[in-house]
This record gives C-alpha cells, structure tokens and sequence, in this order.
C-alpha cells in the first residue's frame, strides 16, 4: 500500500491560548514532526474560515459558544470565531514541519456550511478535493494526526475509511475537546467504520 500522513488542523487557534485551544493541542507537535520522516508524502489541513461563518455562535444572536442549532444540513455545534482567513489563529503551529507538506487542504470556506472532515464539507456532500488528489497520487493507505480527535480527525478518519482507504489514527497524536462525551462517541464511531486506533 502506498501510504501518505495527514495532519489536520495544527493551528494557532487550536492550541493554548487560541480561540478554539484543545487542552495539550502544542503537544503534539513535536511528535507529529518526527513522524513525517516516516512518510514519502504528507498532507496538511487548515481550518479556513471567512469572517462571519455560519457556524461561529456570534452569527446568530442570542447563542453562545458550544450551544447547538440546526443548519440545512443537519445539527450545528456553534463555535466562538476561530481560524479566521489570513489571522494568526489561523496559521499553523509555529513549530509544525509545514515545509514537509506535499499538499495543504483548506476546508470550511463556504460560508454556510461548516467543514470537520478533511474530504467533505458538512452536508456530505461537497469535497475538498482531498479524495481526488490522493487517487491520483496511488495513496490507498492514511495515517491521520491532529485536533481535534473528536472533531475533524473523527470526522476525516471516517470519511476516509467509507471512501476505501486503510485508515489508522495514532491517538498519541491526537487531542480532543471532548463537548458532553464526544470523545467516546467518537472513538466508538471511528472502530464501528474499521478505522484502527493506533
């Protein structure tokens, strides 16, 4: 199997001290690094949201940070303003290999919908463009990494493992935020789609 590692969403506003901080998301880094030397190709993802998405909790008055509402495409976790376009919480980790990346995907531009996974925007319908170039690169094989565990990763590892491909998830270098158990659910979820949680 010819095998690529995905780093999802290393970035400032998902570390300490940023907007959206998962507790330990710094942790990571270092780990995450010494494992690209592992991999012929590595691809990273960024969070990349206009001002004003709809899935910020500002969009919608009278809600706050991490209540839920329902969107088109289904129930809506609403998040305080994170990784906004061209801000430094947007950026990746200082410390992260980004020169070590063959490809960035950046999700969650469509201002009315909200993107977790790395291969589809929230609707399940809409790619990134994400499972296209890995065809085409021969990758069958996926090593994910990143924040948050029960967020995107959870999301990605599962998309990825319906469209075909061997997915492994080192939990080692993983955080969660963990919102009223989502961290179980999650992990659950990932071994019912055949990932395998390294």
């Amino acid at each position: 199997m010819t095998q690529a590692l995905i780093v999802i969403d290393v970035q400032n506003d998902f570390c300490p001290g940023g907007a959206l901080a998962v507790a330990g998301g710094d942790e990571i880094v270092a780990g995450i690094n010494a494992l690209m030397a592992d991999f012929a190709t590595v691809i990273l993802t960024q969070d990349w949201h206009p001002a004003g998405h709809s899935s910020f909790a500002s969009s919608h008055p009278g809600k706050a940070p991490f209540e839920m509402t329902e969107m088109p495409y289904g129930p809506q976790v609403l998040w305080p303003d994170h990784c906004v376009q061209g801000t430094p919480g947007a950026a990746f980790h200082d410390g992260l290999e980004t020169t070590r990346a063959d490809a960035i995907i950046r999700k969650g531009m469509n201002p009315a919908i909200d993107s977790y996974s790395a291969f589809f925007e929230n609707d399940h319908e809409t790619p990134t463009g994400l499972d296209g170039y890995l065809r085409t690169r021969g990758i069958d094989a996926l090593t994910m990494v990143g924040l948050a565990t029960d967020f995107c990763v959870n999301f990605s590892a599962v998309d990825a493992a319906r469209l075909g491909y061997d997915v492994s998830v080192r939990r080692d270098l993983c955080r969660a935020i963990d919102l009223d158990g989502s961290l179980d659910a999650a992990l659950a979820g990932m071994c019912e789609a055949g990932v395998t949680l390294v």
